[in-house]
């Protein structure tokens, strides 16, 4: 068959890109068509999502792959796991969506607690449990009594708004709307005991889609201001996570298997057929969203690469030029295990000028040396990472009842094959990397299954398998890292 055009917006909290697919039949290529940043803005005290510059970024990337390629056969796109935004009876975007590290929801968050307890939301919804996400904000605007509220007609997520403004056809794509915290993920509805306690209003919720459906074409009006044909719009699994464990290649389905997605935020998974929720995957911070074709992902999101990024922020300006081949060159030569950080302590979720300047006082705070190099500050991340996998995933070897035989490491981090290869040393367990845009993969894999081309997601990562580069990494000084492991479980009890 002649090769189809599918293009792919994949919208991350740091960096976004568009991407133009080509799929024959048997195989597909990626072109990455267009790059933008994704910076937020603070402003009078509050940090947004600069939505607007967004979309018009959206439009560019259109715009560019259509100079390139001579049609599109449809678009999906997805984004990360949190923050909305409400339209208004006119259908008019109120005010930008805020930003999840804004500091205003985790202040009024001890105020929802008040009404309802963190451990009953995790019992309604089995859904991650933390001030970033929906419902927190969401009572957070009504507290403030914002102009959201009182003027809501409609909520959409970060994709779904992107979504509306392609199409003007309000929707909520089904797996981002499980990572809520206020969506029952036993019965696959909003949890209405969660709406009546806390006062929240239920009736702004358009009708939801799931992975692999069509929401609409693109409007006629952006067709004509775009100078272009218009063509379908696609949910994928709009949540970048469910979307990256759907594009994964899967060469032993029969073995047991676990994932680590390793981004701005990582996240450590299993896929599954039920939720998880007990009063243990609780307190250890687990928690469950909606996969693809009625999957479920049990999952223990970590932050990740945010942490090395904010300090790139500040080294780029110091030092010009300075860019990632250059962390990978020093790093490896810094002495091991010289201190760790815990990389969920909250002071690490926050934007600073100088996140490098953090690290330093928090080694100074727990006693230990501190680091005397951009290579030592680095190598220390990359290890107190590292051994953070392990711990949770010894976790969720006892929540499953299972014993993994095999990791897939997917997410633009596994370009660092010395941090790929500490991984398998530290687990103890074989490992297959890639492909770095397995997101991307899982959102082509939805979009071939709306258009007919393909019948189910095992075939769709079946293809992926086949056309994606991957590598393997097998165990290697185990003992040095076992050591090291019970050296980081002293440091956390101190």
């Amino acid at each position: 068959m002649a090769s189809q055009n599918y293009l792919i917006f994949d919208f991350g909290a740091s960096n976004c890109r568009s991407i133009m697919a080509g799929y024959d039949g048997k195989s597909f290529s990626m072109d990455v068509t267009h790059r933008f940043e994704n910076r937020p803005v603070f402003a009078d005290g509050t940090l947004y999502w600069d939505i607007l510059n967004l979309y018009q970024e959206l439009k560019n990337g259109i715009s560019a792959s259509l100079k390139k390629y001579d049609s599109i056969k449809s678009m999906g796109l997805d984004a990360w796991g949190t923050d909305f935004g409400i339209i208004d009876k006119n259908g008019k975007l109120i005010a930008n969506p805020v930003h999840y590290r804004d500091v205003k929801r985790a202040e009024d968050a001890k105020d929802l607690y008040t009404h309802i307890s963190a451990e009953k939301l995790y019992e309604l919804t089995g859904a991650c449990i933390k001030p970033l996400f929906d419902v927190f904000h969401l009572y957070s605007l009504k507290k403030q009594n914002s102009p959201e509220i009182k003027n809501a007609d409609k909520f959409l997520s970060i994709a779904d708004i992107f979504n509306y403004f392609l199409t003007k056809t309000p929707s909520n794509e089904l797996t981002r709307l499980t990572t809520s915290a206020f969506f029952n993920q036993f019965e696959y509805k909003l949890e209405e005991k969660i709406f009546d306690i806390l006062g929240l209003p239920k009736n702004i919720f358009p009708g939801t889609v799931n992975p692999g459906e069509k929401i609409s074409g693109i409007s006629d009006d952006l067709a004509e201001e775009l100078g272009i044909k218009s063509f379908d719009i696609i949910a994928p699994a709009t949540h970048d996570t469910a979307s990256a464990v759907a594009g994964i290649p899967v060469k032993y389905p029969d073995k047991n298997w676990a994932f680590i997605s390793i981004g701005t935020w990582c996240s450590i998974g299993v896929e599954n057929d039920r939720p998880i929720v007990t009063g243990d995957t609780f307190r250890e911070g687990f928690c469950n969203e909606a996969g693809v074709e009625g999957k479920n992902i049990f999952v223990r999101n970590i932050n990740g690469l945010w942490i090395i990024q904010q300090c790139m922020e500040k080294w780029r300006k110091d030092i010009p030029g300075f860019d990632w081949p250059d962390i990978d060159k020093i790093y490896p030569k810094a002495e091991s295990f010289k201190v760790f950080i815990d990389v969920e302590d909250t002071k690490f979720l926050r934007t600073y000028s100088d996140m490098s300047e953090v690290i330093n006082k928090y080694c100074a705070k727990t006693g230990q040396k501190l680091p005397e190099s951009i290579g030592e500050i680095s190598r220390s991340f990359y290890e107190s990472l590292v051994l953070r996998f392990k711990y949770h995933m010894l976790k969720f070897e006892r929540f499953t009842g299972k014993k993994l035989d095999i990791l897939h490491v997917v997410g633009g981090g596994i370009k660092n094959r010395l941090f790929c290869q500490w991984i398998s040393n530290a687990l103890g367990i074989a490992i297959i990397a890639g492909p770095v845009e397995t997101t991307s993969v899982g959102n082509l894999i939805m979009q071939l299954k709306a258009n007919g081309e393909i019948d189910d997601l095992n075939q769709g990562r079946q293809i992926s398998l086949g056309a994606s580069d991957i590598a393997f990494y097998e165990p290697q000084d185990t003992q040095t890292w076992t050591e090291a492991y019970e050296k980081y479980l002293r440091f956390l009890n101190k």
